[in-house]
């Protein structure tokens, strides 16, 4: 059985257990979702930016953004005023029925084309308007798990470098990986230790450094260094936060140890990362102007 349920105009949805069925959820404009566990869950930001909360951290999605988490992550969503994100909500029994073995969705998040996009969200109405006309479950959901699955084809290459016999232990392997780089992803405001990682992912902490710098080609901490990195380029490039205060807030304990990573990652001090950043943006700016001052004719 599948259930269709929309939250609008900053309203609050609590999803019960989905049982042995399936239910597509969107929510808009200031709206929220809280979901239990149990079920697996894939998201589409449609437009404008949600919030997910969730037990492997906290996102931002934005236009053409997707996420896949699994059956214990309780995500809580939160759409801004112009935020439209549509979801699935998988049980496991559904996904058993499905056949995941032939589809597998892995952990993760990525960004999708604007052609991709449409095609996902035409594929995500049709499962509701099936649902509506008491159409069949399976061939229904199969054709957007399968271009879910082709959009992840990138980490589903990853399997071949996943330690095990069979295909079915690396693409478990692999899928333990995936949510332990996912926590990385959401907790870019501390050092998360291996071990954490490791429990996370039901792996020893031997088993699970290695298969990680197998497949990634990097090391927890310097994925996880990376990503903190990353994190305070874009604060220095998207808010007015001071140099410090960017450095609290991506994990590190002191100015001087942020200042020294990062000019190594970069090559350029904070400062003046941020103000090359800003110089390229007035630069920018101010092309079409100076275009249709040399071509005063043209057609804008």
């Amino acid at each position: 059985m599948h259930s269709v349920q929309w939250v609008d105009r900053g309203l609050q949805l609590n999803v019960p257990l989905v049982g042995e069925g399936t239910s597509s959820i969107g929510i808009s404009r200031m709206s929220s979702v809280q979901l239990p566990g149990g079920i697996s869950t894939l998201w589409m930001q449609v437009r404008g930016s949600t919030v997910v909360r969730a037990r492997e951290g906290q996102f931002r999605l934005r236009r053409g953004d997707w996420m896949v988490l699994e059956r214990d992550s309780h995500p809580a969503l939160q759409a801004d005023r112009a935020g439209i994100c549509v979801g699935l909500c998988l049980s496991s029994e559904t996904l058993v029925a499905l056949g995941n073995g032939d589809v597998p969705l892995f952990p993760g998040r990525g960004r999708m084309s604007g052609s991709d996009l449409q095609i996902a969200v035409r594929l995500w109405r049709q499962i509701g308007h099936a649902a509506e006309s008491s159409s069949g479950m399976r061939g229904d959901l199969r054709p957007l798990l399968l271009h879910m699955a082709d959009l992840q084809r990138g980490i589903t290459a990853q399997v071949r470098l996943c330690p095990g016999r069979s295909l079915g232990r690396k693409r478990h392997v692999l899928a333990r990986l995936q949510r332990a780089r996912l926590f990385l992803e959401g907790h870019t405001d501390r050092v998360v230790r291996i071990g954490e990682l490791a429990d996370l992912a039901s792996l020893s902490y031997w088993y699970f450094s290695k298969a990680f710098q197998a497949v990634y080609g990097e090391s927890p901490q310097a994925c996880g260094a990376r990503l903190r990195l990353e994190q305070a380029a874009r604060l220095l490039r998207d808010s007015d936060m001071i140099v410090g205060e960017v450095a609290a807030a991506s994990g590190f304990e002191n100015a001087g140890s942020f200042a020294r990573a990062f000019r190594a990652h970069f090559g350029a001090c904070a400062t003046d990362y941020r103000e090359s950043v800003c110089d390229c943006t007035a630069n920018s700016a101010h092309i079409p102007r100076a275009s249709r001052a040399a071509h005063p004719h043209a057609v804008p």
